[in-house]
């Protein structure tokens, strides 16, 4: 309550309405369109809408198509769609973003900002840091640690999925592009271009950060660090067939009996043989 208090605006609202929302039919097609014939530009998709009977303009067609990842004719013909380009870096592929999380301070509730990347093909995943003022210097400090040519957890890949946050700077992308790690932008207003760490996000947050409230940056980063020994070495993922991303040294006993480990104070359980 307290969290959704800070965070109502509902005063400054206007009862002024805004522009009418464009309807699904028309959405639907110009995706189509766009979809079976790469070399149309948004002119050529506005006049054969227009044809169909939807009059809309060239921005309103561009609007489309960049919120759904689309790029323009010529990109996007030479380039191919969002799966091909998965697919052909998915062994090299990272996704970096922030998740935020209200803590209590002195000072009262303060939003943390946490940075977490993942590696798409194994689903492992690295926090990077969290702290209430992502500035350029401290992200471009993540830049260089996730970087590190000794136990950076980007070497070896070469393409890093980021969406457009202000917080990613033209300066940290410059030093990631400097170290061989090549960031690819989403297009605007599409998390499922970077499906993968929001699923994680959602994770985090219902299993984790969402039952728990935190008195200070030590509480947070503690549930983090068990969160993420959980996610790596206890909880089955469906990405995985059922399989644990860290499993186990040695297979199981069956003939052990079968024990409870807890974590956060029973609010993470797993389950296993005995050793």
């Amino acid at each position: 309550e307290l969290v959704a208090r800070k965070f109502d605006f509902s005063d400054w609202r206007t009862c002024q309405p805004g522009r009418p929302r464009i309807r699904d039919e028309i959405v639907e097609l110009t995706i189509q369109l766009a979809r079976e014939n790469p070399n149309w530009g948004y002119r050529r998709i506005r006049d054969v809408l227009a044809e169909l009977g939807y009059p809309i303009c060239a921005s309103t067609v561009a609007n489309i198509l960049k919120q759904r990842g689309f790029e323009p004719a010529p990109e996007r013909q030479s380039t191919g769609a969002w799966r091909t380009f998965l697919k052909a870096h998915w062994d090299t592929l990272a996704a970096i973003d922030f998740a935020t999380v209200e803590v209590w301070t002195p000072g009262g509730l303060v939003t943390f900002y946490l940075l977490f990347v993942i590696e798409l093909k194994s689903r492992r995943v690295h926090f990077a840091g969290c702290t209430p003022q992502p500035n350029e210097p401290w992200v471009k400090l993540a830049g260089r640690e996730l970087t590190n040519w000794q136990d950076g957890f980007l070497l070896g890949k070469t393409h890093l999925i980021m969406d457009r946050d202000t917080k990613f700077t033209r300066a940290f992308r410059d030093e990631l592009a400097a170290e061989g790690v090549r960031p690819v932008l989403t297009a605007p207003r599409t998390p499922n271009m970077n499906a993968h760490l929001e699923r994680f996000f959602r994770s985090l947050k219902s299993e984790c950060l969402s039952r728990l409230i935190f008195f200070g940056e030590n509480s947070l980063r503690r549930a983090v660090k068990h969160y993420l020994e959980h996610y790596h070495r206890e909880r089955p993922h469906q990405g995985l067939e059922g399989c644990l991303i860290v499993p186990p040294d040695k297979p199981p006993d069956m003939r052990q009996p079968i024990r409870r480990q807890e974590r956060l104070g029973g609010l993470l359980k797993s389950y296993r043989r005995a050793a």
